[in-house]
């Protein structure tokens, strides 16, 4: 039986992967510190460890005390948006503790390790965005998604460890933190309505993302370690349709049958069209068909409505409050 340390394993994504994971015979343990994710979302079976990659020490321990044969690292704190103004927070998170990770997983031979990067790193690039592009992230969550792809790669040539890098692009679904407002617009909308309020949406609402349900992302990403043709490269992952953010919100509207209004807010700076080929990963991965946002949205729906209302908190470590939207410093 493989072991899988599964980062950020009680986070969204994380949560839905280690659940393919156990259900490919894999023991799954699970590091996270429980900032965005929850404890009740943890995968039947997988060992649990409350903890950060930014700590070292616990990295060691884990991988002493553990034969760790694949690492997949799914934590990070992944607003775009707020990166600019948390730069700190954010490279200590996002960078410093992936590469806490990639030195355990070079000394204790990981077979393979998989990292979930971000279409962040193209930045504002022509859509739709293939792999062969040069990146140019516009800001520092992309930048440090980015320097781990980099690192992956030379610490390939120096010590042999195997990758495989997925960037992902508005995934939604099931398990996602609908409690920040920093991040992830799905989650965001849906308990925007069921608190009685307005959607709040930055600018004109035609910027364009293609949402990506959960369903058509983890599956690929778990079994990923099987397919040798995967080693080594990088693959765009996600839907193929995209939708401008107000039309979005009409989804989750009518998905929840509520006819609440639209609050426009002054325009962020935000790539304002973010949406990717995924021939390279339909190719390898034999991806054949996208849940469509309709059907995606009324499956999370149908959680959310369970989940109930959540609380919005303010960020506490915000380091930059020039051009902070006013809204994120809102109680």
């Amino acid at each position: 039986m493989s072991t899988s340390l599964v980062t950020g394993g009680a986070g969204f994504i994380g949560a839905h992967v280690s659940r393919e994971l156990i259900s490919l015979g894999h023991k799954v343990i699970v590091l996270d510190d429980l900032s965005g994710g929850n404890e009740s979302y943890l995968a039947p079976g997988a060992t649990f460890i409350k903890g950060t990659i930014v700590d070292h020490e616990l990295l060691e321990k884990i991988f002493y005390e553990n034969e760790i044969d694949y690492v997949y690292h799914l934590a990070a704190y992944a607003a775009e948006g707020l990166s600019h103004f948390i730069k700190r927070f954010n490279y200590n998170n996002n960078l410093i503790g992936s590469v806490n990770l990639i030195n355990e997983s070079v000394k204790h031979k990981v077979k393979c390790f998989v990292f979930t990067s971000s279409i962040a790193v193209y930045g504002g690039l022509e859509p739709p965005m293939t792999e062969n592009m040069i990146p140019v992230p516009e800001d520092p969550y992309g930048i440090a998604k980015l320097a781990i792809e980099h690192d992956l790669r030379v610490t390939k040539e120096m010590f042999d460890l195997d990758y495989i890098i997925f960037r992902p692009h508005n995934v939604y679904g099931e398990y996602q933190n609908i409690g920040d407002k920093y991040r992830n617009v799905v989650g965001i909308f849906m308990n925007q309505i069921m608190q009685g309020n307005p959607l709040t949406v930055f600018g004109d609402g035609e910027q364009s993302r293609a949402f990506s349900y959960i369903g058509d992302v983890a599956p690929y990403i778990a079994n990923c370690i099987n397919i040798k043709e995967a080693y080594g490269e990088v693959f765009n992952i996600g839907a193929d349709q995209e939708f401008k953010v107000k039309e979005l919100a009409n989804v989750v509207l009518k998905a929840m049958g509520s006819t609440a209004e639209l609050r426009h807010l002054e325009a962020r700076n935000e790539v304002v069209h973010a949406y990717a080929s995924h021939e390279k990963a339909k190719r390898v991965f034999g991806i054949d068909s996208f849940t469509s946002l309709e059907k995606g949205i009324r499956k999370m729906v149908d959680w959310a409505k369970t989940e109930g209302v959540k609380s919005s908190e303010k960020f506490k470590n915000i380091e930059i409050t020039e051009k902070l939207p006013p809204v994120w410093l809102e109680d």
